[in-house]
């Protein structure tokens, strides 16, 4: 065999290696392809970018072959500036079938406080650039965009878009319900915006094409391609009011729940980039001027919540929000803080609401409220090392709240200050009784509850947290309108809190 052969021989494996195979192949068919952008091939659903560190950070994308084939072959490419005139870091990878084909590197070797562009190659095609940053070792202000509770047929999710409007964000944290598991429902009928599959999800591939869909959505394409996410899981992304061992959304005919909170984790994994372990929960430090610590409220160690006030249990020291190993891990991560200010991911309301009338229990026991015997040893935590500038920032609830942090009232003592985000699009106050009603009811809980300086049941949008060495403003920015194409956002209010004290200023 002469050299010119033998070198054209060796060559076509080489090639053939990295193609993916198509012998055989079945075409592929998802339910959200009637939702796909040709143009976008084989990348619909865009990148993103996700859990940064001061030297690496998670990068991400989904290839979407024409065929249903085991893998595909994938590189990537970091670069400091937007035209890749030098890549800084490359590889490969492997879009895998087992991994719904979506792929995520943990890129290294960076650069602290810095602006990363990124882009992927499969198929003969490349990806939109996505743009990330690093955690600073030193700060004099850190920019944080704030959100939470995104339902698909409720509204488009124009406050992704606005919040990647703005360049100066350090990053995005995502508190949870970044997808819900309902199944077609009648709200979808005024945007003609409907879940897939229309079934509530219970399997695997019932997870994954609903993050599929919501991925499409073009303001999460949008906010994912500009900045880098901080997520953590709230109760949606397995069923409505999940806990530990069960959630008040799953029933005995829908399967093994165990099962059902396993699968709804892996798409999780698969979807969101954040660094795949045993525990979600995670600490991030913007130099020394902020220490975030996510929770898992959710399926790592919340307990059974009770129904009534009157359960003989409700006090009992073993209900649990986060369970004791978390619980200690939280404690000794406050106290070891170096950081000005110590902001808490927190999915659901930890401070005291008395709401009266307004709702079935005068407290929500879905909050912290529902488990005190827990949340009191936090605030004996807080007081007892002398923690200061705490702040809670709070999703769940699809409302804003401002408030201070208290143990059962002001006259006991305020221990931080806790900044609720309303959603994004999911149904809040207004949208199941008159606004004029909506606002009563909001003048009448901050009358019930002197320490809630701000209430809003009414919009959509999202908080921007912005903290500096001598103060923290949260922002609340809501959108005109999140059943048309295009809206205008418009601020809502502006709150403060100085360091070193736990009194909004408002």
């Amino acid at each position: 065999m002469n050299r010119i052969i033998l070198l054209g021989f060796f060559a076509g494996i080489l090639f053939g290696s990295c193609r993916p195979s198509t012998k055989h192949a079945k075409k592929l068919n998802e339910a959200t392809a009637s939702l796909y952008d040709s143009v976008k091939a084989p990348f619909y659903h865009g990148v993103a970018s996700g859990d940064p560190l001061t030297d690496r950070v998670i990068i991400w994308t989904r290839v979407t072959p024409p065929d249903s084939i085991e893998s595909v072959p994938v590189t990537w490419e970091v670069s400091p500036d937007a035209e890749f005139g030098i890549v800084e870091q490359s590889g490969a990878a492997q879009a895998l079938l087992a991994k719904d084909y979506t792929v995520k590197v943990d890129v290294g070797q960076l650069q602290p406080g810095k602006y990363y562009y990124y882009r992927f190659s499969a198929l003969d095609k490349t990806s939109v650039i996505g743009r990330t940053k690093t955690l600073p070792l030193s700060a004099d202000s850190v920019k944080l965009a704030v959100v939470s509770c995104a339902n698909w047929e409720a509204g488009f999710f124009h406050a992704y878009d606005k919040i990647a409007e703005r360049a100066d964000v350090d990053a995005v944290i995502h508190l949870g319900d970044f997808i819900y598991e309902y199944g077609k429902g009648k709200r979808g009928e005024e945007i003609n915006r409907y879940h897939l599959p229309e079934n509530e999800i219970v399997s695997l591939l019932d997870y994954r094409t609903r993050y599929a869909q919501y991925r499409l959505d073009r303001g999460l394409m949008h906010m994912s391609e500009q900045h880098p996410l901080i997520a953590i899981w709230d109760d949606h992304e397995v069923a409505n009011d999940s806990y530990k061992t069960g959630a008040q959304n799953h029933q005995p005919e829908e399967g093994d729940y165990e099962q059902r909170k396993n699968v709804a984790r892996q798409a999780y994994y698969e979807w969101l980039p954040v660094r795949e372990g045993a525990k979600l929960y995670r600490e991030f430090e913007f130099g020394n001027l902020v220490d975030l610590i996510m929770l898992d409220e959710r399926i790592e160690g919340r307990t059974k919540p009770v129904d009534s006030l009157s359960d003989p249990t409700f006090m009992n020291e073993d209900r649990t929000m986060i369970g004791p190993e978390q619980l200690a891990w939280f404690e000794a991560k406050l106290k070891e803080s170096n950081a000005i200010w110590k902001v808490i991911g927190n999915q659901v309301i930890f401070s005291d609401v008395n709401y009266g009338k307004h709702r079935k229990s005068v407290i929500n026991l879905d909050s912290w409220d529902g488990f005190p015997a827990e949340k009191k040893r936090v605030i004996n935590s807080v007081q007892t090392n002398q923690i200061k500038d705490v702040i809670f920032v709070t999703g769940d609830s699809h409302s804003s709240w401002a408030m201070e942090v208290s143990q059962a009232a002001p006259s006991k003592g305020v221990i931080g200050v806790e900044f609720g985000t309303t959603s994004v699009s999911s149904g809040n106050y207004d949208e199941r009784s008159p606004v004029e009603e909506v606002k009563m009811i909001e003048a009448d809980l901050q009358s019930l509850n002197p320490h809630i300086k701000y209430i809003n049941f009414r919009d959509h949008g999202y908080l921007l947290l912005t903290l500096y060495l001598d103060k923290a403003e949260g922002e609340w920015y809501y959108m005109e309108n999140i059943r048309a194409l295009e809206t205008e956002e418009f601020l809502g209010t502006r709150i403060s809190v100085n360091r070193g004290s736990a009194h909004l200023n408002y």
